[in-house]
Order: structure tokens, then C-alpha cells, then sequence
């Protein structure tokens, strides 16, 4: 048996690889039964070419825990190692066995380029033992180390060709002799791999999964199954895109469009990246647009670069040119859907809005393309959408603004708001929804985007002022009477700055009609989301203007009232009626309105 110094560049590579080299521990296994697919892969290319004879057998490799000697044990089927072999690949090392044969077989699949990945085993043990059979005419042999530079190197006997390796736990690891533990990081890492893993007498992985295979061989249901695979308690998608590229880089995947409800909380991370079917990790943001990071799915592309650990993407080139690939793909699949089935689009639009939305307001590229196929569904009639340039061509002659600006009315809820688009739609505008969590946000954006265009909410102004303000709002009211009534009107109402106009509307208009300036509200609402400038807002009482109809008949009477207390209440019960209609009618106000209603008509 030989004895001697693991040749390594540094005396102090072991407690750097225990300690520093890997941000998870349980990656150790992903490592070695990483390196035992690409054994199992060499031996299948070198039988292919004929330099390795004679009958393959079954390819697999068996995971086993033996918790009484609190061993972990990988065992492979694959190419072996020689003696010369195991001293020149586990005796020097960084030195990648995986890199070199891929140069010499560069059609070969192989996984590990890092040479440092068996070393990764010495942050669980605090011995590694290994027992291989060359493929070759040479005898087994037999390595030993205790994570330290020294090691043992000898003969050993081994029936079968291939490599076992003992990992004998450490006592700050024995979470690995769990079978539960192990049977995890299997799933989550090795899923997918190519070559057959068992633990405990059952296959663990699908070593054909739906991304490897060609799109003309699969059915709707094929990728439906597949997804219930990824996510098993999922609502089935709404569609799927299927990436095949192999130049100028290699990317394979499916990219599914979730449902996504106005309640749901989106998830993101929801996207896994694979290198050549192993498990990297499910941050893809460097990768995938931000704007797609709410799609589901796997991404498998060996040309994405990683560091000795596989956990983290790095900078490069190749990284950019597939996300703008994605996108591409992305925004050619819904302008497809969109013309081919149009109906089907606007169907699920409460979903795919959002991804489009987010990408309008993040990629310009995206904005360009997604013009043609960004609609707008309209508020009373849900069967009917716009797109932009449909809602145009509709409103040319009634909501163009005097700067000659398109101006797009929408309703953020069109239950609360819905005496406002009666209003509206009354006059002959066509109101639409914007009731997304990203839908504010999206209207300041795109009034920058798009400069023919101005949104207003139809809460924002009195209907006659939504498209222009209009001076033409003569009260039949003299102007002592409409100071009169603006005095009535200046109410004390806690978190509110309210303020009061008197206009000369129809006579069978509301006789107060409350509004939220845009420029406010849209502040607000931002600092209720957080973040920059608009935070400060946020703090800042909610602003609604009053509009008293000076030619309500009601007004004619009130007026005339000589009870100041009565005048007074029916004021604040008017007043009250139209904040409620905003929801600005809350607490100890909504309690006082109930209250004082019921007085007022009992002593009617």
C-alpha cells in the first residue's frame, strides 16, 4: 500500500473546500453523483466508439446509507479508474479528469468541469474511501484520505467495473445518514439526470424529461403531465413555450404561463436552471428578464458559465444573448396566440396581462413588440377588449384632449366606482378596466412611453372636466347663495383635505359629486407601494374635491332651511354620500352618517 502527500497548490485547500467552497453543504452529493453520471456517460461514448469492449450492462448508480457505520455510499457503473488514474485525478488536486476528457471526446455530455467537485465530499466526512474498476485490463484500486494532504493508494479486489465511494460522516453531518435528508437532496438535484439513480431500491429520477425531447414528438397532455411533474399541486397552465436553440448557444426548456388571479400572491423563482439535466438553482435573474421571472418552468443550457460550485451565475456574454432569446421567443408565442385566436387571448388576459404590463414598463424591446397585442378590456361590456390602437380609432372624435392627446379612461374597480363610469359612458366614453396590482405603476409609465396618450381614472374629475375642463358650469345659484353653500360645504373630516366647488351641472346630476385629483391619487397610491419620492406622499391626507351641483333642486330647499343644526346635518349627510361613494367613509365618520340618517328620517 502507498503512502503519501496529495499534491496541491496550497497547504490549506481542504479547510477552505469544508468551509468556504460551497454556501450549502448538502451540494456534496449533487457533486459526486454528478461526477458518477459522467462516468457512466464515458464508458457509454467509449463502447460507441469501440475503445471500451465488451457488454455495458445496466448503467446505474445506487445511493445507500448504513447508519450503524454511518457511511454514505455512491456507487456507479461507469468508465473506472486505473491506478495511475486515481493518482493523477484525486492526488492533484483541481485537476479536471471531466475537462480533459471532454477535450478529447468533445461530443460527449459530461457534466463536471471543475475538478474540484469530489473534494466537496470532506465537508461531510472525515474520511473518503474509494474503490474502482478501470474499464481497461488493469486491477481495482483501492484510495483513502482523512482530509488531510496524506493519503492511501493501493490494490484492493473489485468484481465489477466502475467506482464506489464511501464517505464515513462526520459527527456534525450526521443529518446524511437520514434517509428523508437524502431522498431530498436526491429530488431536488438529480430529478433529471441522464443515467438511472436508485436509493433504496427505487429510481429517483426521470432520465428522460419533457425538455430533452422534440416538440413535433409531444401533446398538450405530454407538456400538462409535465408541469403536474414540476409543480404537483399547481393549477394546470395556460400555455407553454418550448425552447430548442443550438446556435449561436446551447439552450433547451419549457417555459410555462401560470394562472394568476387578482388575489394570488405571485410567486417568483419559480423557473429552474439545469446544466446539462443537473439541478443548479432557481435563481434566474441574470438569465431569464425580470419581467418573466413570474413564468414557471426549466431553462437547461450548458454554455451558461458557473462557478467551482455550480450555485451562482457569472457575467458573460452568453448570459445576454439568451435573455434577449427568451423574450424574443416569449413575445413572438402571444403575438401568435393573439392573432390565432384571439378570443382565447382575451380569455386568459387576466393572467398574461400581467406579464405583458411588466414587460412594457422594463424592456423597451418588449414595449415595441407587445403594442400589437397589449389590450384594454372595457368596463361594462367585459366581452369587448382594445387594443391600443382599436380604443383610438373608437374615441377619435369624443377623447381627444385640446393638446390632442388620446385620453384613456379607466376604472381601477369598476364596482365602487360605478356610478363614475355610468357617468362616463353615459357621455359616450369608453371607460376601461386597470384593477392589477401592477396597474398603477403601469399608467404613469406608459403616459412617459407613449406621448400621444393621457390616462385618467374616472373618479378624477367631474364627467363634464374628464377629457377637457370645461367653463361652461353656470349655476342657477346667485353668488351670495354659492357662498352660502360653499360655507356649508368646508368640512372638518379627519385624514381628509377636502375641497369644495360649486358648479352648474344638469339638474338631474348627483347633487355632490366627489373626486380625487389624478396627480394626488396616483402619488398616493405609489407611496402606499413603497419606495422613492412617492413615499413621502404617502403620509399626505387623501385630497378630494367636492363638487356641489348649484342646480340641484335640493339646493332650493336647503337653503331656505331656518334650523342652522338641520341645514347643517343635511349638508354632512350630503357630503357623507358622495365620500362614501369613494370609500373616504370610514370609522367613526361612517358610524356618525349611519347614525344622523336615521334621525333625519325619523323627524321627516
Amino acid at each position: 500500500m502507498e503512502k503519501g502527500q496529495i499534491r496541491v497548490q496550497t497547504e490549506n485547500i481542504f479547510p477552505i473546500i469544508k468551509k468556504f467552497l460551497y454556501s450549502e453543504h448538502d451540494i456534496f452529493l449533487r457533486e459526486l453523483i454528478s461526477n458518477a453520471v459522467d462516468a457512466s456517460q464515458k464508458i457509454t461514448t467509449l463502447s460507441s466508439i469501440g475503445e471500451a469492449k465488451g457488454e455495458l450492462g445496466e448503467l446505474r448508480i445506487d445511493v445507500s446509507i448504513d447508519k450503524e457505520a454511518k457511511t454514505l455510499t455512491i456507487e456507479d457503473r461507469g468508465v473506472g479508474m486505473t491506478a495511475e488514474e486515481v493518482d493523477k485525478y484525486l492526488n492533484q488536486v483541481a485537476f479536471s479528469g471531466a475537462e480533459e476528457f471532454l477535450q478529447k471526446y468533445k461530443d460527449a455530455n459530461i457534466i463536471g468541469h471543475f475538478g474540484l467537485g469530489f473534494y466537496s465530499a470532506f465537508m461531510v466526512s472525515d474520511r473518503v474511501e474509494v474503490y474502482t474498476k478501470s474499464y481497461q485490463d488493469a486491477p481495482a484500486t483501492y484510495w483513502s484520505c482523512d482530509g488531510s494532504p496524506s493519503f492511501e493508494l493501493g490494490p484492493t479486489e473489485k468484481e465489477n467495473r466502475g467506482t464506489k465511494i464511501v464517505l464515513h460522516i462526520n459527527q456534525d453531518s450526521e443529518e446524511f445518514l437520514e434517509a428523508d435528508n437524502i431522498r431530498r437532496i436526491l429530488e431536488k438535484f438529480c430529478k433529471f439526470l441522464p443515467i438511472a439513480i436508485f436509493f433504496e431500491d427505487k429510481q429517483i429520477n426521470n432520465t428522460q424529461p419533457l425538455w430533452i425531447k422534440k416538440p413535433n414528438e409531444l401533446t398538450d397532455e405530454d407538456y400538462k403531465n409535465f408541469y403536474k411533474e414540476l409543480y404537483p399541486f399547481g393549477e394546470p397552465p395556460l400555455f407553454w413555450i418550448h425552447l430548442n436553440v443550438d446556435y449561436p448557444f446551447n439552450l433547451t426548456g419549457v417555459l410555462y404561463f401560470p394562472k394568476i388571479k387578482q388575489s394570488y400572491e405571485i410567486q417568483k423563482d419559480k423557473i429552474q436552471l439545469y446544466s446539462n439535466q443537473v439541478f443548479v438553482t432557481d435563481e434566474v435573474k441574470d438569465i431569464v428578464p425580470e419581467f418573466l421571472m413570474l413564468l414557471h418552468g426549466v431553462i437547461d443550457s450548458p454554455d451558461i458559465p458557473l462557478n467551482v460550485s455550480r450555485s451562482y451565475l457569472q457575467g458573460d456574454p452568453n448570459v445576454r444573448k439568451i435573455n434577449g432569446y427568451i423574450t424574443k421567443k416569449v413575445s413572438d408565442k402571444l403575438e401568435e396566440i393573439f392573432k390565432s385566436d384571439r378570443k382565447s387571448f382575451e380569455e386568459k388576459w387576466e393572467s398574461i396581462g400581467l406579464f405583458v404590463k411588466y414587460g412594457m414598463m422594463t424592456e423597451d424591446k418588449f414595449l415595441e413588440k407587445a403594442a400589437k397585442y397589449f389590450i384594454m378590456q372595457d368596463s361594462v361590456d367585459s366581452s369587448k377588449f382594445y387594443t391600443l390602437d382599436e380604443y383610438k380609432t373608437e374615441t377619435e372624435a369624443t377623447q381627444k384632449n385640446k393638446e390632442g392627446k388620446t385620453v384613456i379612461l379607466y376604472t381601477s374597480d369598476p364596482i365602487s366606482q360605478d356610478a363614475y363610469v355610468k357617468a362616463a359612458t353615459a357621455k359616450g366614453y369608453k371607460v376601461v378596466r386597470f384593477e392589477t396590482i401592477v396597474d398603477n405603476a403601469f399608467v404613469n409609465n406608459m403616459e412617459m412611453k407613449w406621448s400621444d396618450v393621457q390616462f385618467t381614472r374616472v373618479d378624477a374629475d367631474i364627467v363634464d372636466n374628464l377629457i377637457d375642463k370645461s367653463e361652461n358650469n353656470e349655476s342657477v345659484l346667485s353668488e351670495d347663495e354659492k357662498t352660502a353653500l360653499t360655507d356649508l360645504f368646508k368640512l372638518e373630516v379627519p385624514g381628509l383635505n377636502v375641497n369644495v366647488e360649486i358648479k352648474g351641472l344638469s339638474a338631474d346630476a348627483a347633487p355632490v359629486v366627489a373626486t380625487r385629483p389624478e396627480f394626488m391619487r396616483r402619488m398616493k397610491d405609489m407611496g402606499a407601494m413603497g419606495g422613492g419620492m412617492a413615499s413621502f406622499y404617502a403620509t399626505m391626507p387623501d385630497e378630494v374635491t367636492l363638487t356641489v351641483n348649484g342646480n340641484h333642486p335640493i339646493y332650493q330647499q336647503l337653503l331656505k332651511l331656518e334650523d342652522k343644526t338641520a341645514k347643517e346635518k343635511q349638508t354632512r349627510n350630503l357630503a357623507d354620500l358622495a365620500l362614501l361613494s369613494q370609500g373616504l367613509l370610514k370609522g367613526a365618520g361612517l358610524t356618525d352618517f349611519i347614525n344622523r340618517s336615521v334621525e333625519l328620517m325619523e323627524n321627516k
